[in-house]
């Protein structure tokens, strides 16, 4: 069976870790939430650093973890990248990745040349870490930990010791990771930008329990239990680049219920981006608007609405295509248009931000 079953609980005498997941074999997944929500124990848990009495870890059918066996952490099929970046200081870049190379199988995931060139990393190997930088640090050390082989690789907050600068340049490398690699990653973050950039599948972390847990998308449009990457409610889309609009430095991008036109950034067609469009920059017109500055036009139908957190606002869940999107109306707006479930209206899309 593919995928990672985790079942762990913990009780210590300022924190209770109880968690019951069952997580994608091939996917970026996200664990999110405050400082002090469980994230790191959680990845500690599934390394085998942290040893939960009850517990239970499957990972691809191998037991890694049950009330029978208990998997060594220099047995379990991982690569662990810490917050600090620790490399041995009295070897060269190349000698740090050959040290998690020594002991792996042939049937490597992913090549060490391959790891090299995802992470940009080939004019670096003679160097020893004190002569690289945090984001040169940053990636030897993600390169290193896919040196040696792992089913999963285990990410604690990879870029927190990182500057603003550092973590932009580092990014990019983690997309490209996205795309590349077979197996999955646990990727610890409170950064909304971070999760919103690099995650396919959320776990929603609060005070030692899994609060939401699915696909981006579908915990984001979650109107029970709505959850916020950042200040406000919103969705994040993946989209391809279709069309180039030179004299007007525009980009129509196309997803998977329609496309969206926004600044063209030296964009390539084919070129696949994400955006997320955020629920204030929504509005709902009952019939197909005209005369309007608004260029971002969309049908869909009204999936779901309820509260929002304030007494006179709402959130709108709208079906367009096999997307949901989601509105923020006042409940007024709500009650005048007579938005009801079930009932087509028109998007307006006030502004679309590219994840970049």
């Amino acid at each position: 069976m593919q995928g990672i079953e985790a079942r762990f609980k913990l009780d210590w005498p300022t924190f209770n870790l109880n968690v019951d997941l069952h997580l994608p074999a091939r996917s970026v997944i996200a664990l999110f939430g405050d400082s002090g929500s469980g994230k790191t124990t959680l990845l500690r848990c599934i390394a085998g650093l942290e040893k939960a009495p009850e517990g239970r870890l499957i990972v691809n059918g191998e037991i890694w973890q049950d009330e029978r066996h208990w998997l060594p952490t220099h047995k379990r099929g991982l690569g662990y990248v810490f917050q600090e970046a620790s490399l041995f200081t009295h070897l060269t870049v190349m000698g740090n990745l050959l040290y998690g190379k020594r002991r792996i199988p042939d049937d490597q995931k992913v090549s060490l040349d391959q790891a090299i060139e995802l992470l940009g990393i080939s004019h670096l190997l003679d160097r020893k870490p004190d002569r690289l930088s945090g984001g040169e640090r940053s990636r030897v050390s993600i390169a290193r930990a896919l040196a040696a082989n792992p089913s999963i690789l285990l990410m604690d907050e990879p870029l927190a010791a990182l500057d603003l600068k550092r973590k932009q340049e580092i990014i990019p490398y983690l997309e490209r990771l996205h795309e590349a690699l077979k197996i999955p990653v646990i990727y610890v973050s409170h950064s909304a930008d971070e999760v919103a950039r690099l995650a396919d599948y959320l776990v929603v972390m609060e005070k030692g329990h899994a609060l939401a847990s699915g696909s981006l998308a579908d915990t984001l449009t979650r109107l029970d239990l709505p959850i916020h990457l950042g200040q406000d409610a919103g969705v994040v889309l993946n989209a391809t680049v279709v069309e180039l609009d030179q004299s007007w430095h525009l980009a129509r991008i196309a997803f998977d219920g329609g496309s969206l036109w926004t600044h063209d950034q030296a964009f390539s067609i084919g070129k696949r981006v994400r955006v997320q469009v955020l629920a204030r920059d929504v509005s709902l017109a009952t019939e197909i608007p005209s005369q309007s500055s608004i260029q971002n036009v969309l049908q869909g139908f009204v999936d779901a609405i309820a509260d929002d957190n304030h007494p006179s606002l709402a959130l709108v869940r709208v079906k367009v295509g096999n997307v949901m999107l989601l509105s923020r109306l006042t409940k007024r707006a709500v009650s005048s248009l007579g938005v009801a479930t079930g009932q087509s209206v028109w998007l307006q899309i006030k502004s679309v931000a590219l994840m970049e």
